[in-house]
């Protein structure tokens, strides 16, 4: 028997008690700050917002709201219902809600584990904004058993917690070894041949806009298109099918790409993602949207695409990159960029060797964010069943090898 099962029969064999946020709790809000506030008053103390990268820090300022031990949540937009504890100084902006735990029976940790599993099921989605307001987090129940227990639970699942983030650190790095091993091997093969003459693009390929139709012009079953947005999130190095499509009005009106060549997104927010492209081999020509460059040629389509990827085509472009909230290279500027250029036949093997890279590392960038996502689901599982007891009297915490084969599973069966 573990000590939470020994704690559990102990002191509250029976189930425990429930009680509201409201009534062991000071629920608050932050205040209005603006760029300009966080900027005239850059400090050392943190202030936390919605979002929920980098830990929810939007800033830091000279001075400080709270000090001490406390929990946040995001009160408005995609992050809603999302939970934070806080410790040592600190100030929040408005869309951050603030809980102030006032009962000497409820340990601060404990009711952030426990709110960070309840909390996502009371956001409300009324009007297309996700809310989950004060007045309804104070009306949120949740079990308090002992002290001791609370205290054994939080145990378990910082330890828990610290096993899986590790667990996913590691996961991270290995992807990222892989892709920067896939980067160098492929910018080694199209950039390492004295011998390859280095054309510029205007010189062999028609660079035209794309451009007229938009978001709204989209219907479910309509003719294809490729819109420069999906380049950054859904489109690789080619493509023979669109995610999308749209009425064939704004299709008639549309740039079109034909097979073979290459879709450019041409405007981006960093440096990073403009001039990401995606080759096109299906057989349909597709409308493309503003913001976009289309690349007409008589190469080897993926050849390209996978120079356009490439560190020595980085270096180029980033020199006609201009704008610094929006970053863009305009399409005419782009004939000068050169491409080694070497015959038909030599592109064809060049693309073959690098289709079989590609197809491993595709297979890795699969396998290790699943990995990721089973772990996370595990530490789900494991939180879940260690916060449920009061529902039936009595856990069973799993060992880690038994919570394993039960995510294992689970998964399955999904």
């Amino acid at each position: 028997m573990s000590k939470l099962e020994e704690l559990i029969q102990e002191l509250c064999p029976n189930g425990v008690e429930y009680k509201t946020i409201g009534e062991i709790a000071n629920i608050s809000r932050g205040k209005v700050m603006s760029k300009d506030y966080l900027r005239e008053n850059k400090g050392e103390y943190p202030v936390y917002s919605s979002q929920t990268e980098n830990n929810g820090m939007l800033g830091a300022i000279t001075t400080y709201a709270y000090d001490g031990e406390y929990l946040t949540w995001t009160t408005d937009g995609a992050n809603a219902g999302t939970v934070f504890y806080r410790t040592g100084k600190f100030s929040i902006t408005n869309v951050c809600g603030l809980i102030d735990n006032t009962s000497s029976n409820v340990n601060t940790k404990y009711l952030y584990y426990v709110l960070n599993k309840k909390a996502p099921n009371y956001v409300s989605s009324g009007m297309g904004n996700p809310k989950l307001m004060s007045n309804v987090m104070s009306k949120i129940t949740i079990p308090i058993p002992p002290l001791e227990v609370q205290k054994e639970i939080v145990r378990l699942l910082d330890e828990f917690t610290a096993k899986t983030a590790e667990l996913q650190s590691e996961l991270n790095k290995e992807y990222e070894a892989r892709k920067k091993q896939y980067e160098y091997y492929r910018d080694t093969l199209l950039n390492n041949n004295a011998e390859i003459p280095k054309i510029k693009l205007g010189e062999f390929a028609v660079i035209s806009r794309g451009g007229n139709f938009q978001k709204k012009d989209f219907v479910d079953n309509g003719l294809p298109c490729i819109h420069y947005g999906q380049i950054y999130t859904h489109y690789g190095t080619y493509a023979d099918t669109t995610l999308t499509t749209i009425n064939e009005e704004a299709y008639s009106k549309s740039k079109k790409a034909k097979k073979n060549d290459i879709v450019m997104a041409v405007t981006s927010e960093n440096i990073e993602d403009v001039c990401k492209s995606v080759a096109w081999l299906g057989d349909k020509d597709i409308a493309v949207s503003g913001h976009t460059a289309i690349i007409s040629h008589h190469q080897n389509a993926k050849y390209l695409s996978y120079y356009f990827s490439s560190n020595a085509f980085f270096k180029q472009k980033k020199k006609l990159a201009h704008g610094t909230k929006v970053i863009e290279v305009t399409p005419n500027t782009l004939a000068n960029i050169e491409v080694p250029l070497p015959s038909l036949e030599v592109q064809n093997r060049l693309v073959e060797v690098l289709d079989n890279f590609d197809s491993i590392c595709s297979d890795l960038n699969i396998d290790l964010p699943a990995e990721i996502e089973t772990r996370q689901k595990q530490y789900e599982y494991y939180r879940d069943s260690l916060l449920t007891f009061a529902e039936t009297g009595h856990i069973m915490p799993q060992t880690d090898r038994q919570t394993d084969r039960q995510t294992d599973r689970q998964t399955s069966k999904q």
